[in-house]
């Protein structure tokens, strides 16, 4: 039951992208507001189910990313439109603001180990898109750019390699407030 509705929500989120931004001309400017469209419409026919899960912030953000991918955009640029729109769409749709931030920057991460992407580029666009989408919706920041950096560092642990320090530095040097946030982990 539960990985059918997470399937469902990925290919759902996936579709909806795909559709939202095929022949767009302006792609860029349309991820946030495509993105957070499709979260939202997306989970209000899943229900009100796992909102507090991890997986749904995460699941919205591989569909999203996926369906970037197959309409030909630059994946790496859309990143931060994509965990933008789909927190905004989340929070609406009432997921906390941490669980949201957290699971869509932690998928973004992972998406962009599957797909062959820089992480640190992928870590810095993710955490941008999270904080702005907390601004955006009235939240707080500092408190969104904290959880976003942990989540991120923490990604980069359970993806091995030299993805911790490559994460670390790319957020030291690209989000304010990070270098002392990754000190404190």
């Amino acid at each position: 039951m539960v990985f059918s509705l997470i399937s469902r929500l990925v290919n759902g989120v996936k579709g909806g992208v795909t559709a939202g931004l095929t022949g767009s001309a302006d792609v860029a400017s349309k991820v946030v507001s495509v993105a957070k469209e499709t979260t939202v419409s997306v989970l209000k026919e899943t229900g009100d189910f796992a909102k507090e899960a991890f997986d749904v912030p995460a699941s919205v953000v591989k569909g999203a990313l996926s369906g970037i991918s197959e309409v030909g955009v630059s994946v790496i640029k859309a990143v931060k439109g994509v965990v933008n729109g789909a927190v905004q769409g989340l929070v609406e749709s009432g997921c906390k603001h941490d669980v949201a931030v957290g699971g869509a920057v932690a998928q973004s991460l992972h998406s962009a180990k599957e797909l062959g992407l820089d992480v640190g580029e992928a870590a810095v666009e993710s955490v941008q898109g999270a904080v702005d989408a907390v601004k955006q919706v009235g939240g707080d920041a500092v408190g969104a750019t904290k959880t976003a950096v942990k989540a991120a560092v923490d990604t980069a642990k359970e993806l091995g390699g030299d993805a911790v320090e490559t994460v670390k530095e790319s957020l030291s040097a690209g989000v304010d407030g990070a270098k002392d946030i990754v000190k404190s982990l």
